[in-house]
């Protein structure tokens, strides 16, 4: 994957995904719909990728395997979906799914962008407008606004760096602690976690899955770490008898309508369309989450540039009137 995943990145994955639905649900083999795209796609990434992608199947590989086998190009959620439809026949479906989720993920990305464009443009307008008149009256203090915008750009980066999926567990785990204290953050990248857990669980159960390794796939699938040792920490009462549903009331890890819903579709032998249900609520109510946070930080922006440039105002005009008064008493 890339270091940054840009909207551009997530709309050629979704458009990549869209088309194989297409193209499969038409009644193409997948080595076909893949010589397709290979021939038709989007960036030269993706056609590399894709030409890799169809050698190893025709070489005899799985399509879920063969995605595994490219490095640094697919992650673990899509990939595990991929494997379900695989063994489900339902590809098709996992593809349009996958394709949905990513269309979703790229109007997010757009929306942030461009909520943030106009407060990073103001902090670049403080910053060049305080280097130059601190250039004229004070020539030594004249570097320190870049500095500070230069400091800021590092942090950003670091930031970035930290929440990569190719770190260790510990260091994800980490990192998801972190910002599971943040206000708002934390609880939609809780939620989002829990509608890809319930998409992933629910394509592994109806491919036929038991219902151990589905829950085992499906939390490594979510992103979560916490979620992910919560579930393998299961695993030996699992196989002694115990069922998901008492694990989940026993554990208090998970919401209480996460927890509801899936023993009532336990009982009720209907997991699948409640799972579907689960899905559909976390990934509406995480994206909320979302929306609102990318309303809310840009506003935070305005308020740390009016807050340092009010600052910078203050502190001026006292530096200039005891300069003056300085000038004024030597006369």
């Amino acid at each position: 994957m890339s270091f940054i995943v840009t909207p551009s990145e997530l709309n050629r994955r979704a458009h990549f995904y869209h088309q194989l639905q297409q193209l499969t649900a038409a009644g193409l083999g997948i080595v076909n719909a893949l010589d397709q795209l290979r021939k038709n796609a989007s960036s030269h990434r993706y056609r590399a990728a894709t030409g890799q992608l169809l050698g190893l199947i025709q070489a005899g590989s799985p399509l879920g395997e063969s995605m595994r086998a490219i490095p640094d190009w697919l992650p673990d959620f899509d990939i595990t979906l991929v494997e379900a439809g695989e063994q489900s026949g339902r590809l098709d479906r996992c593809f349009r799914m996958l394709g949905d989720y990513y269309v979703e993920r790229a109007k997010v990305a757009k929306r942030v962008i461009g909520a943030l464009l106009y407060p990073i443009f103001l902090l670049h307008l403080l910053a060049a407008v305080a280097s130059l008149v601190l250039f004229f009256w004070y020539p030594k203090l004249c570097v320190m606004p870049i500095l500070a915008l230069f400091a800021i750009y590092v942090l950003t980066f670091l930031l970035i760096y930290a929440t990569q999926n190719k770190h260790s567990e510990a260091w994800r785990s980490k990192v998801e602690f972190f910002f599971g204290m943040v206000p708002l953050l934390g609880k939609a990248r809780k939620h989002l976690a829990l509608a890809r857990l319930a998409a992933a669980l629910e394509a592994l159960i109806s491919a036929g899955i038991s219902i151990i390794e589905a829950w085992h796939l499906a939390a490594k699938a979510s992103g979560s770490v916490a979620l992910q040792r919560t579930v393998d920490s299961w695993i030996p009462m699992l196989r002694a008898g115990k069922t998901p549903a008492e694990m989940l009331q026993q554990s208090g890890k998970f919401p209480e309508i996460f927890t509801g819903q899936y023993v009532a579709g336990e009982i009720s032998g209907k997991l699948d369309e409640t799972l579907e249900r689960l899905r559909d609520y976390y990934q509406e109510d995480g994206g909320q989450k979302v929306r609102a946070l990318a309303q809310w930080v840009p506003i935070g922006i305005y308020l740390l540039v009016l807050i340092g440039g009010g600052g910078f105002v203050i502190w001026f005009w006292l530096s200039y009137y005891q300069k003056v008064q300085e000038a004024v008493g030597g006369f």
